[in-house]
This record gives structure tokens, sequence and C-alpha cells, in this order.
């Protein structure tokens, strides 16, 4: 026989809550907490310190860095640091290419690109350093000659790239459009790891 023991006044509904949510399965999904101050509704976005051998690889990243906050809907972007409540500055580490997978003679076939950042965001009524993000990093590797490229890939994919036009390009012309992808592919995930380390305080 089994006994049953009574449930403390007010479990009932922790027990509700909890069967809810467990029913809703694998779609429910916790959002990152916001911890910017709430009087900051405005951001400046300062020109990142480029501190690698490509010369304006620092108003391309500009560019992604917007696009990354403007999509969020969170901060307006202003043009003008001195009517921003935030500025969100930094410097462009390292965006170098290096040899991943080699062939039998030992030349390059895949070359990876480390994209690398530092970013600061400072409260400008106070002068206060609300976060700052050291090493953030995304690798991406590409392809330099036809015969490596995988058309199957979400990433070769997303930018409608055509298979029998990959085949008919030289291995110049291959390593000039992959690399070309993977930029922008570390370009968007190292902004996306700005925005979401500035806004959580990670």
């Amino acid at each position: 026989m089994i006994r049953t023991l009574p449930l403390p006044k007010g479990s009932f509904s922790i027990v509700a809550l909890l069967m809810a949510l467990i029913a809703g399965g694998c779609g429910y999904t916790f959002s990152a907490a916001d911890t910017l101050p709430p009087s900051a509704h405005t951001i400046y976005v300062a020109r990142f310190t480029n501190s690698t051998n490509y010369t304006g690889l620092q108003d391309v990243f500009m560019r992604y860095m917007k696009d990354e906050i403007a999509r969020h809907d969170r901060l307006r972007l202003v043009d003008d640091p001195a009517q921003a409540d935030l500025e969100l500055s930094g410097v462009i580490v390292n965006a170098d290419p290096y040899p991943s997978a080699l062939n039998a003679v030992g030349e390059p076939t895949i070359y990876a690109l480390g994209l690398q950042v530092n970013a600061t965001l400072v409260d400008k009524k106070t002068g206060k350093i609300l976060w700052s993000g050291v090493n953030i990093t995304s690798q991406q590797q590409y392809p330099v000659v036809p015969q490596a490229v995988l058309a199957t890939s979400p990433q070769f994919l997303r930018h409608n790239f055509r298979s029998n036009d990959i085949a008919q390009l030289s291995d110049s012309q291959v390593q000039i459009t992959q690399a070309g992808v993977a930029r922008d592919e570390a370009m968007t995930q190292v902004a996306q790891n700005v925005y979401a380390g500035m806004a959580s305080g990670f």
C-alpha cells in the first residue's frame, strides 16, 4: 500500500509551474539578462584601433558592430559622443589567416582566419567602465582550392554560391571568395559576442 503525504500549503502552484516548464520541452529558453543601465538609451561606437596589417579593417568592423547593436533595438546609435549615454571602443588585435590543412606536397588547402578584439563600454555621464572584454575571438576556416569547398555546408549555402561556378574558378579566385566569406562570418560572430558581453556584463 502506497501512502501519500500531504503537500505543504502553496506547493501546488510550484509543482504546477514546474510541470508547465517541463511540458514546454526544448522550446523554452532563457534570455540573457540586460544589465545595461536603465537610464542608458544612446550609444556611440568609436572607431576601434587597428593593430593589424589590414588597412581599413576597423571601418568594416564598425559597420558590423553598429548593425548588431541596431538589431537588438535596445540602444539608439548616435554619431556624436557628446550625445551618447554610453561609448563602446576597442582594439582589433589580430586578423591573420594561417594554414590549417596541407596537401601531400605541403601546399595549403585550407586556411583559418582568427579575428581577435578587445572592447570596453564606458558610461559617458560618470566615466565608469561598465564592461571590458579581452580576447573576444572568432575563428573561421576557408578552402583555397575548388576541390576543398564543401558545397553543402551552411556557410556555403548562406551566400548562395553554386557548386558548378566554384568548380570553374582558379585557386586564387576561390581563395579570395572564400576568404571574404570567412571574414564576414568572423566579423558577425565577434560583433555578436561583444554585444552579448556588454549587455550581460560578462
